[in-house]
């Protein structure tokens, strides 16, 4: 494909910067493309969020190197920095690197990559054929040629829907004014939106736990502010996750704040709902589930995750899982429907790896619609990823990330689930029962485990 082409990389977030780092230092040149107007654009929109892992957690030891080597002094490991911080003291100085700098193009969204005289039905001299990636810049559209892919353009302006089906519910997109998306701001910039009104959060993973939480503060403040929960299951166990048994601990604090705003009656919770349609009344929003009418709310917060843009690659050769819409090698490590566990054990560019040679998913977007990831497993992707582009498979198969437990194995299992888990060698539970320790002990490393 010629050595002498740069490789791509879409999107100049912590995932992206950091893949850059690692083909530098391995002797190769990236071409880093961002559709926004700075690196880590989309992390603005959570700027104000407070992060459940510290520093040491969420920097790359790569980019730490070349910082560190034009003086930058890294935070203190223990802290835990909101996404503002994590601009302003970490992305920021990244991509003002002159090894680094020279090579990101702002302002430039990726609309489509291909390969060069290929569409996806062509074969012939395929494996050959270097990349083509339309690219859209304030001068207009051009195409860009490179020898490899590394896609890390997230996930966060893609959230999923409201609605139970996969698609938007009755009514939901015509409500857009009155459905926010993601964590807004509740406790500043949007306080006027929520203060004193009936919202409701739709979501059950760590994004409407914030939600919740910065709701509950607010209702402190302006006590009209009424909360009302929606989620889709009915184990709270399950949802709310490992507590002191998290090796993130504000991760599992996270949790066990919203069990007790719960216990507290703060928030009026209401499980097993599936929301078909959103309508718009005198009174407010009616939401209606399966036949069952809610309660009617002034404004809605959906939190339920999000899911790839896989339009840009759709002239290229992809093998993704029909479920996760993640690479057909990573899915069955963090498949929710395969393990209940969010503990990922680390993996890089063999698992990461598609048909067309050189194209590679990572970070967020590699889990698809998957969640629980984490910033050390986008770097430990690219650093495999790297090595690999560089020719260097024996670094690339090398695991060098051991990532922190979630706890949420020995808590949301009873013993009846868990010993029938342990008939089964690809689930390892340690925490759960004896026998499943034992198949943990006995489970080679390539199993399909959630053990780390």
């Amino acid at each position: 494909m010629g050595s002498e082409l740069p490789i791509a990389i879409i999107g100049a977030g912590p995932i992206g910067l950091a893949a850059a780092c690692h083909l530098i230092a391995g002797g190769l040149t990236p071409l880093i493309f961002e559709a926004g107007p700075s690196a880590g654009a989309s992390i603005e929109n959570w700027a104000h969020v407070r992060m459940f892992s510290p520093w040491k957690f969420n920097i790359d030891k790569q980019s730490s190197t070349l910082l560190t080597a034009q003086g930058w002094v890294a935070p203190a490991d223990d802290v835990y920095p909101a996404g503002r911080e994590l601009l302003d003291e970490y992305i920021y100085p990244l991509a003002a690197l002159p090894s680094l700098n020279r090579h990101l193009r702002l302002n430039t969204e990726v609309l489509a990559v291909t390969r060069l005289g290929q569409d996806v039905m062509k074969t012939k001299n395929r494996t050959n054929a270097p990349f083509l990636l339309r690219v859209r810049t304030p001068e207009g559209d051009k195409d860009v040629i490179a020898s490899a892919v590394i896609d890390a353009s997230g996930t966060f302006l893609s959230p999923n829907w409201m609605g139970a089906h996969g698609i938007p519910a009755l009514g939901e997109k015509e409500l857009a004014e009155r459905i926010a998306y993601g964590i807004p701001e509740v406790l500043r910039s949007e306080r006027q939106r929520y203060a004193n009104r009936r919202v409701m959060v739709v979501g059950s993973g760590h994004s409407a736990f914030n939600v919740l939480q910065d709701l509950a503060r607010l209702a402190l403040q302006e006590p009209g502010t009424k909360i009302l929960w929606v989620i889709r299951g009915s184990s709270l166990d399950r949802i709310l996750g490992g507590g002191a048994n998290d090796k993130l601990e504000e991760r599992g604090k996270l949790g066990q704040r919203v069990r007790q705003l719960l216990n507290d009656g703060v928030i009026e919770l209401f499980t097993n709902i599936a929301i078909d349609k959103v309508v718009a009344t005198d009174d407010g929003i009616a939401i209606e589930a399966g036949g069952q009418e809610l309660p009617v709310v002034d404004e809605v917060v959906v939190a339920t995750g999000f899911r790839p843009k896989l339009e840009l690659l759709s002239e290229l050769r992809l093998a993704l899982d029909s479920a996760t819409q993640s690479p057909i090698h990573l899915a069955p490590l963090i498949d929710p429907n395969e393990h209940s566990c969010g503990t990922v054990r680390p993996h890089g560019a063999v698992e990461l790896a598609h048909p067309d040679e050189g194209i590679f998913i990572v970070g967020m977007k590699s889990y698809g619609r998957a969640p629980t990831f984490l910033l050390l497993t986008g770097y430990e992707q690219v650093r495999s990823v790297a090595a690999a582009l560089a020719g260097d498979w024996e670094a690339a198969k090398r695991v060098e990330l051991v990532l922190p437990e979630t706890g949420v194995c020995s808590t949301q299992l009873d013993d009846s689930d868990c010993c029938d888990r342990a008939a089964d060698p690809d689930c390892c539970e340690p925490s759960c029962c004896a026998e499943t320790a034992k198949a943990a002990e006995d489970a080679p490393t390539s199993t399909r485990s959630c053990c780390s």
